[in-house]
């Protein structure tokens, strides 16, 4: 096997040195790329140890690091906004540079559910149907109606909401149980505009309470001695009281298949998980003074790494006289050591800049202001 040549103490870094290329056409990456060889290198006692590495192995550590600290960074970025980002739109070519404002509509979102059961919100449509009453016929299966009305296929099911089967308001009564009775009240005169809209009335203004106690009464009557409308609904079976005469009964109903739907309407194409949020690896220039210490040092625990699997491979070396024993295993365990260090260290650091976490700082801040201020003599005024 030929001899390969070993790191000289120089490198000459040009676009297309690095595995992928992701920071090779950015000028402060290509300016820093020599330095971090040096650095590297000198870390690991060259010149007067010898290096065997060449400078591409120094180039693909350096952009690993970039990259792992990019990942670190937008990571937890997704972790604290993907309640915010789910559902968006992915047109937008990144967010790397973009503030995230929360908001709240991936909660609404789930809570519209709950909505949709009440027919107050959701996304399930609630329809509006009627059926044909027969004359003495108490029960009408449903679904048959909507099987054969409403276009549901034999696999789907509807769900009845809400039955329009009931009396007439006794607010539209014209004449109540109680209208010249001796109450000193005369009944509605169309005439004057009041027919089929308020109970009997008298010439007195009354006051509101006295308007609601005469409509329960009017539905008390009715309901002790009149026959009752009301419904009993049993899988989808209807069974209506009294015995009906011939007319038409309207109800709204939802159908089960737009309720099981798993897809949340207008979210299509959308950030549907965290591995498609709209995040790219991070520009180096724009990287501070923090975070490119932080990627030489774990270059630097990548360079290690590296070169205690290059000297691994010769456990001892033969020299006159006697056989030298390489460190590989100890590069290798100290760069393991440093790489999760350092990983912690920056995670430890993102978290502590989260948005909890500054604002139980804040909060923290203010109450300490306010024992301060509490201190300061208060000046007594005199008149």
């Amino acid at each position: 096997m030929a001899n390969i040549a070993i790191y000289d103490g120089t490198s000459r870094f040009y676009p297309g040195s690095t595995p992928f290329g992701f920071y090779d056409n950015d000028y402060q990456f290509q300016t820093d790329a020599d330095k971090v060889v040096t650095f590297c290198a000198r870390r690991l006692g060259y010149p007067i140890e010898n290096i065997e590495l060449q400078d591409i192995n120094f180039y693909a550590a350096f952009e690993e690091a970039v990259t792992t600290y990019g990942n670190e960074i937008y990571a937890y970025k997704v972790r604290q906004d993907y309640l915010s980002l789910e559902g968006t739109s992915k047109t937008t070519t990144t967010l790397n540079t973009d503030v995230i404002q929360p908001n709240l509509s991936s909660i609404i979102r789930m809570s519209q559910q709950y909505g949709e059961e009440a027919g107050v919100g959701g996304t399930v449509t609630w329809y509006t149907g009627s059926l044909l009453l027969t004359d003495n016929k108490q029960d009408y299966d449903l679904n048959q109606w909507a099987q054969a009305s409403a276009s549901i296929s034999s696999t789907d099911r509807i769900e009845i909401k809400r039955v329009f089967y009931e009396s007439t308001p006794a607010i539209v009564r014209y004449f109540d149980p109680y209208a010249g009775s001796g109450l000193g009240l005369s009944n509605m005169l169309d005439q004057f505009g009041f027919g089929a809209s308020a109970p009997a009335v008298d010439y007195m203004l009354m006051p509101l309470n006295f308007d609601v106690q005469r409509i329960q009464a009017i539905e008390l009557n009715d309901a002790i001695r009149k026959s009752q409308f009301s419904f009993e609904l049993v899988n989808n079976v209807l069974r209506i009281f009294p015995i009906p005469k011939e007319g038409k009964l309207r109800f709204e109903y939802i159908k089960n298949s737009e309720r099981n739907s798993i897809t949340a309407p207008g979210t299509s194409g959308g950030v549907s998980n965290v591995s498609n949020v709209p995040y790219k690896n991070p520009t180096y220039t724009e990287i501070n003074s923090i975070g490119r210490q932080w990627i030489f040092e774990y270059t630097l625990s990548i360079v290690k790494e590296v070169l205690g699997y290059v000297r691994g491979k010769y456990g001892t070396i033969p020299i006159p006289g006697a056989e030298v024993t390489l460190n590989h295993a100890d590069l290798i365990t100290a760069a393991t050591a440093e790489k999760g260090a350092l990983l912690e260290r920056l995670r430890g650091y993102l978290e502590d800049t989260s948005r909890e976490k500054l604002l139980e700082r804040r909060a923290l801040e203010a109450d300490y202001k306010q024992k301060e201020l509490n201190l300061v003599p208060q000046p007594i005024f005199v008149g």
